[in-house]
């Protein structure tokens, strides 16, 4: 791993139309003057149409991940990123990832481990249904209640980590409750913060299923509670973690969950 080097995961499936739209907006000069070399993954879980090759012509390092799934996608991203700081995000456009500089300076300003960015606040919420923004606060609510974590969007997909926040956890969730799942591991245990960003509209096809997705990370925030202190590889001090060299294989032994999420 490398201090120098920032690595942009970039989950996909069927993405054709929003792949380079999202790939092109990194602002790959600021990052640079920033004193990063920048990583591009973009984790493809199988798709059927040309993402995979639109990635590629942006420059962007392709990687197949066979077993479906939106968290599964990120996991695989995450274990392969080179970077000290590793940045998610859709690649359907929607999200603000030309503001990365800015979200950055403040993970590394205010010594932060984890920063999500929140879509609630944009001025086009015309971007996001009435339905999924009434699924989300509920989400967003349930999530306070049960985990005493105050934010306004815990279904965000842009996230940003530092490698030795990523080296102490241990992510269990295939799908689309990794969102929630990585977040309240963050805000439970290490300096974390919510960012406002900007939510655009999509391009291309939604993949999100509405209600049977809504009603599963529902259930998640209830089942994922009793292991929650489970979701730590080593015991933090009280300043800092130190990167752990664990390999992904060992962080699996260690924490085997027979969930079906």
């Amino acid at each position: 791993m490398s201090s120098n080097i920032l690595t942009v995961v970039i989950p996909t499936l069927n993405e054709e139309k929003g792949i380079q739209a999202t790939i092109r907006k990194i602002p790959k000069k600021e990052i640079f003057e920033m004193g990063y070399e920048l990583e591009v993954l973009v984790v493809d879980g199988n798709s059927t149409d040309s993402t995979r090759s639109a990635a590629e012509e942006c420059g962007a390092k392709v990687i197949v991940e066979k077993n479906q799934g939106y968290g599964r996608a990120i996991r695989t991203g995450m274990t392969a990123a080179s970077g000290e700081i590793v940045i998610v995000c859709d690649g359907d456009a929607t999200y603000p990832i030309e503001l990365a500089p800015v979200f950055i300076k403040h993970l590394i300003d205010k010594n932060l481990d984890f920063v999500t960015i929140s879509r609630l606040h944009a001025d086009k919420m015309d971007s996001m249904s009435l339905i999924h923004r009434t699924g989300n606060k509920i989400l967003s609510a349930s999530m306070k209640l049960l985990y005493s974590i105050n934010i306004k969007d815990s279904q965000s997909g842009m996230f940003l980590m530092k490698r030795g926040f990523i080296d102490s956890i241990n992510l269990i969730s295939d799908h689309m409750s990794l969102s929630e799942e990585i977040k309240i591991i963050a805000f439970s245990f290490f300096p974390s913060d919510e960012l406002d960003g900007k939510y655009y509209s999509r391009l291309g096809e939604a993949k999100l299923r509405t209600f049977r997705d809504g009603l599963s990370n529902l259930m998640f925030l209830f089942k994922f509670k009793k292991f929650l202190k489970r979701s730590l590889i080593q015991k933090r001090n009280s300043t800092r973690i130190a990167n752990s060299q664990l390999s992904a294989s060992h962080k699996q032994a260690d924490y085997e969950m027979n969930m079906s999420l």
